[in-house]
């Protein structure tokens, strides 16, 4: 609905434009004359277009369920807000050094300890700008042009996106619902190379929500460090387990890189906080990349977090974990019962990567279609990679069990 200021704003462009327009013997083809070329080569994230779509549907009135973006639904629990609005109101909101407000650094370093069983020294430990800034900075850190990546297949897509930006190639590992989605020691050893300088796992994972085991675990970094292979492990989803306790890499190994958010378990996605921890002597190398690439993360959600290790709060985060759980529950048999074909049920995170080739050959027509017609988005597997890609569809259950129980209506409705 046009309002005064956009009339104001119009106006003032049709003045300015034609002192803003190039005669026509200077117009230039910008994507030719400047765009980069690895620019040319970004395929576009499927679900943030499916998310423009439904939100267009919204606009328009429609009651959307949204099955398809990776955020809880649950808010910032109340122990991090009080924390934030205390410090805010103070007034002194500064930066940090590069590597971290010390006392997050250190309350990481407590949290290893004392519920995952891991001696990490917050000296290891960087506070990043969510987790992509830490991928961002293990990525910078590690590759060379021409460095090759091995990466899951299907995998969290924006992973191959950060290799490429710096000049390395992605090497895909076709991984199937027989290994729980995750890369076997043959495997990786028959895709190896002269020029493998990482490989990347994820546990529990994206799209599949399955995890690695600590025996194939323990097979890879003992694979990685006699070929000088960089181990870099994603545990974002790390709380997000049902029927085990957490576990990471690092009370196994030391000589790893693991990237982890406040996002997923800790249910601060918008504060854009995350972590990186690295080996013993690569710390001094990281605060150089962070000190240039973004200076410190955000100071305000630095100070938030600080609560989010505190009692109270893991308490409310686990009462949430339950929750996750019951609605994977519910998702899983309802999703069975309409005859999708889940090959290996998730034990993390909070999504389900599902057969859809008993109602469709391409699981991107069969997104459109449920959103189109029942208004359920979901993401089709063609944004997690390309084996067996247009045979599965991911679906987050970031809802409450009523509306999982009506999109499952809907979905029935439409098939």
């Amino acid at each position: 609905v046009p309002t005064k200021v956009n009339r104001r704003n119009r106006r003032r462009e049709a003045k300015l434009r034609p002192h803003l327009t190039p005669s026509p013997d200077t117009v230039l083809d910008i994507t030719t004359t400047y765009l980069a070329q690895r620019m040319r080569d970004i395929p576009p994230f499927h679900v943030m277009e499916l998310l423009t779509r439904a939100q267009q549907l919204q606009a328009d009135g429609h009651d959307v369920i949204h099955m398809e973006v990776g955020e809880p639904d649950f808010p910032t629990p109340k122990p991090v807000l009080d924390a934030a609005q205390s410090f805010l109101k103070e007034g002194h909101v500064r930066y940090t050094a590069a590597l971290g407000l010390p006392a997050l650094r250190e309350a990481i370093s407590a949290f290893y300890a004392e519920h995952l069983g891991a001696c990490v020294s917050a000296h290891r430990i960087t506070v990043t700008a969510g987790a992509s800034g830490a991928l961002l900075l293990a990525v910078a850190s590690l590759t060379d042009p021409g460095d090759e990546w091995l990466l899951s297949d299907p995998g969290y897509p924006c992973n191959r996106q950060f290799v490429q930006a710096f000049g390395g190639r992605v090497k895909p590992l076709a991984v199937h619902a027989q290994s729980a989605y995750q890369p076997e020691l043959a495997q990786v050893r028959d895709a190896w190379s002269a020029e493998t300088k990482a490989l990347l796992l994820a546990s529990p994972s994206n799209p599949t929500g399955t995890l690695i085991d600590d025996e194939r675990l323990d097979e890879l970094a003992t694979f990685g460090r006699a070929r000088k292979v960089a181990l870099v492990v994603d545990e974002i989803y790390q709380g997000l387990v049902y029927g085990r306790p957490a576990r990471t890499v690092l009370a196994r190994h030391e000589d790893v890189f693991v990237v982890n958010s406040f996002s997923k378990y800790f249910g601060m996605t918008g504060w854009r906080l995350g972590w990186l921890v690295v080996p013993p002597a690569m710390t001094r190398h990281v605060e150089k990349l962070a000190q240039h690439l973004f200076i410190a993360a955000s100071t305000p959600a630095q100070h938030a977090a600080l609560a989010a290790f505190s009692e109270e709060n893991l308490a409310i985060l686990e009462q949430r974990r339950h929750r996750f759980g019951l609605r994977r529950d519910k998702l899983l048999a309802g999703l069975k019962a309409l005859d999708f074909r889940i090959d290996s049920p998730p034990e993390g995170a909070f999504y389900i990567y599902a057969n859809s080739t008993h109602h469709a050959a391409d699981s991107t027509d069969l997104s459109r279609r449920l959103l189109e017609d029942c208004h359920v988005a979901t993401t089709p597997g063609l944004d997690f990679g390309e084996y067996l890609a247009r045979q599965h569809i991911r679906l987050a259950y970031t809802m409450d069990e009523a509306r999982i129980e009506e999109a499952l209506h809907r979905i029935r409705l439409a098939l």
